[in-house]
């Protein structure tokens, strides 16, 4: 199975600006035929409050990289580690299996 996921592991005391930032960067992308995540899911830590993961899909490896080289993804990058509370911690992660539990 092809396929690469990132999580992104942050802190912030600002998660409405970061909910905002990624809608913004997101309805940005929708008429773009570039280099683009196909799924992304915000999550909060219950245990850990001001504790975040952005878990983001891509079709591959090289997807990923061809969309880290992407300007409008440094500026977004760089806009959302000024509303963090301290570094980001990255996971990449080669999908190995999809199972749809029911």
């Amino acid at each position: 199975m092809a396929g690469f996921v990132q999580i992104i592991e942050f802190q912030t005391s600002k998660p409405d600006e970061v909910r905002a930032l990624g809608e913004e960067f997101r309805k940005n992308r929708e008429s773009d035929d570039g280099a683009s995540p196909v799924r992304m899911m915000a999550c909060a830590d219950r245990d850990n409050p001001g504790h975040y993961f952005n878990i983001v899909e891509f079709a591959s490896y090289e997807e990923a990289m061809a969309n880290s080289e992407r300007a409008d993804t440094t500026e977004f990058a760089s806009r959302m580690m000024e509303l963090c509370d301290g570094p980001t911690t990255f996971r990449n992660l080669e999908l190995r299996e999809v199972a749809e539990m029911s």
